[in-house]
Formats: structure tokens, C-alpha cells, sequence
């Protein structure tokens, strides 16, 4: 079964530079994924500055472009997994989230998980 995963944080950590130990780490977890076939896709996202919304609201389609004053936290980074259960992909979640910890114990976020809705379920 497909999942996403979303890594969030507070917006504020763009300005701050991850410890090279947690890059080293990092490198060594994804490359292990992606051969083993687990890690489909994944990639950080560049800053809410790059970002446009383009939102359908009262029957009419606006664009707006970034920064977002409202936005305290965002989606950094996302990871498409092929895994067996959610045991599995929560487990990979738990590693990730546990690199940080190891690494950057300053970090603050959270991976959120959601499985892909299948083609037949429509």
C-alpha cells in the first residue's frame, strides 16, 4: 500500500541551518529506502516566499502569492512509501522523526501519515 508522508515544522526553522551529523544520517536512511524500494519519492519544500495558493472560495478563483502571514507551521518535506501495513510506515516515520531527535534535539515537528486512496475505491 501507498503512503504520504508530510513532514511539518514551525516556518521559522528556514532560517536555521540542520546539524551536518543529521544531513550524514539523513543520506544513509533515504539511500537505504529507495534501494530497498520502500522510498518511492520524497523531497523538501523550498520556503512559503516560492509559494502560490490558488484557492476556489464563493464561486470564484483567487491566486495569491507568498509568504502567508497566517502561517505558524508548514508542510517542509514529503516522502511517498511503498510499504506492507501502517505498522511498517509508522515505523519509518518513528525512524525519521528519531534522526532528529539524535541529531537536532532542538528540532520541532511532526510526520503525518495517510495512506494513498486506492483507484477502485474512487
Amino acid at each position: 500500500m501507498r503512503y504520504m508522508m508530510f513532514i511539518k515544522h514551525p516556518e521559522d526553522y528556514r532560517g536555521k541551518t540542520p546539524p551536518a551529523a543529521l544531513y550524514e544520517a539523513m543520506g544513509e536512511f533515504v539511500g537505504a529506502a529507495m534501494k530497498s524500494g520502500a522510498l518511492i519519492d520524497g523531497a523538501g519544500l523550498k520556503p512559503l516566499s516560492d509559494a502560490t495558493r490558488v484557492r476556489l472560495s464563493g464561486r470564484k478563483i483567487t491566486v495569491t502569492d507568498g509568504p502567508f502571514a497566517e502561517a505558524k507551521e508548514v508542510v517542509g518535506g514529503y516522502a511517498l512509501m511503498e510499504m506492507k501495513s501502517k505498522e511498517e510506515v509508522l515505523e519509518y516515520a518513528r525512524k525519521f522523526m528519531d534522526l532528529h531527535l539524535q541529531h537536532w534535539p532542538e528540532f520541532e515537528g511532526e510526520c503525518e501519515v495517510r495512506p494513498l486512496q486506492d483507484q477502485a475505491e474512487g
